[in-house]
C-alpha cells in the first residue's frame, strides 16, 4: 500500500522523500484501523493536490516566536506533513521550556489527529491538539450546520505505547458515516437528525441532512465553538466560518501542545500512578461479560498486531479507485 500510495503522490508533484512520508501516515493510519482516515481518503486527497488546496512542496514558516509558544503559516502545504512537523517542532520546544503550544494557520485536513498524538506519546510526551475544520454541524437547538466537528487529540505515554483520545466532537465522524455508507450498516447508537427531525441511526440520512448530534449535545457543541476560538486565536488563522466560504475544507487552523513530562518533580513516580488508574479502570464491572473494558488507543494496538500479521483489510471499490488514479 505505502509503495503504491507514495508513488502516485510523486507522480502528483510531490518530492520522492515527502511522497513516501505522506504515505506512510495514510498508511500506518489504514495498519491501526483507521480506514476513514487512510486508505479510504486517499482518492480525495489527490483530488485536492489536482485542484490546488493542497501544495505539494509547501512547508510550515514561521510567524512569530515567544518562548515556548510559536505561530507558523501551513502555505496549505500537506496536513499531514504539515502536522508532523508542527508536532515536532512542540517537542523540541517542550523539552527546553517544559510546555510548548504550536499553533498553524492556513494548513491543510491532517487526516487522523491521533497520528500526532501516538507520535509525540511514543517520543515521552503528553501531547494535546486540536483543528477546526469546515462548518458541519449545527449548535445545539439549531438546524443549520454553524460549527466544525473540530477533532481533539489528549496522548499520554503508557509503558511501550500510548493512551491516545482521538474524537470528533460530533458522535460519529464524518469519515466512520460514509464507511458505515459503504457498507451498508446502520450506527449503533443514534448519530443525528434526518430531514425530518427525527433522531436517526442511519448514516446516508444524517450525511444528507448535515445535522450530526454533538457528543453530550450541548456540551459536545459548546467545546466545538471553543475549539474553533482558541484555534483561530492561537494560529492567527481562519475561523469554521470563513473555512466554510470556499466551500471546501482547506485552509485549517491547529494547536499542538507537547508537555515534557520527564521534567516533573515526580516523574519518577508517574509509570506507577498510570498503572494503578488504568488497573483500576480495567476492574469495571460488565454489561457484557463477552467484551472488555478498553482505554482509548487499546483497540488500536490489537487492531495493529491483526493487520500487520493479515494484512490491511481494504473495500474493494476503494483500492480499485486507488489503482485508477
Amino acid at each position: 500500500m505505502q509503495g503504491r500510495l507514495a508513488k502516485i503522490l510523486y507522480k502528483e508533484g510531490f518530492t520522492e522523500d515527502r511522497a513516501k512520508d505522506c504515505a506512510e501516515i495514510f498508511t500506518n493510519n489504514s495498519v491501526d484501523g483507521i480506514y476513514t482516515h487512510g486508505v479510504n481518503r486517499f482518492a480525495r486527497f489527490v483530488q485536492y493536490v489536482k485542484d490546488g488546496f493542497i501544495k505539494p512542496s509547501a512547508s510550515p514558516t514561521l510567524q512569530n516566536k515567544l518562548g515556548g509558544i510559536e505561530q507558523w503559516h501551513g502555505n496549505l502545504g500537506p496536513g499531514p506533513l504539515n502536522a508532523v512537523h508542527a508536532t515536532n517542532t512542540s517537542m523540541s520546544l517542550a523539552a527546553q521550556h517544559g510546555i510548548a503550544c504550536v499553533a498553524l494557520s492556513n494548513t491543510n485536513h491532517w487526516l487522523r489527529g491521533g497520528t500526532y498524538g501516538w507520535q509525540a506519546a511514543k517520543a515521552g510526551f503528553v501531547f494535546i491538539g486540536w483543528t477546526n475544520t469546515i462548518a458541519n454541524m449545527p449548535a445545539w437547538g439549531a438546524t443549520d450546520a454553524r460549527l466544525g466537528n473540530n477533532p481533539l487529540v489528549i496522548a499520554l505515554p503508557y509503558k511501550d505505547e500510548a493512551i491516545v483520545l482521538d474524537m470528533a466532537m460530533s458522535q460519529y465522524s464524518f469519515g466512520a458515516m460514509e464507511l458505515s455508507v459503504m457498507k451498508n450498516e446502520m450506527l449503533p447508537v443514534y448519530g443525528g437528525f434526518n430531514k425530518k427531525g427525527e433522531l436517526s441511526r442511519d448514516p446516508a440520512a444524517i450525511l444528507e441532512s448535515y445535522r450530526p448530534i454533538p457528543v453530550g449535545y450541548w456540551k459536545g457543541a459548546g467545546l466545538a465553538l471553543l475549539l474553533d476560538l482558541l484555534a483561530t486565536i492561537l494560529s492567527a488563522g481562519l475561523a469554521t466560518h470563513e473555512i466554510t466560504k470556499s466551500g471546501f475544507e482547506y485552509g485549517s487552523s491547529q494547536v499542538f501542545i507537547a508537555i515534557d513530562i520527564s521534567k516533573l518533580g515526580n516523574y519518577s513516580a508517574i509509570a506507577g500512578v498510570i498503572d494503578g488508574i488504568m488497573n483500576d479502570y480495567h476492574q469495571s464491572a460488565l454489561i457484557d461479560k463477552s467484551k472488555k473494558i478498553l482505554y482509548p488507543g487499546e483497540r488500536v494496538l490489537e487492531t495493529r498486531k491483526n493487520n500487520l500479521a493479515n494484512g490491511i483489510p481494504v473495500m474493494k471499490k476503494v483500492w480499485d479507485e486507488i489503482m485508477e488514479l
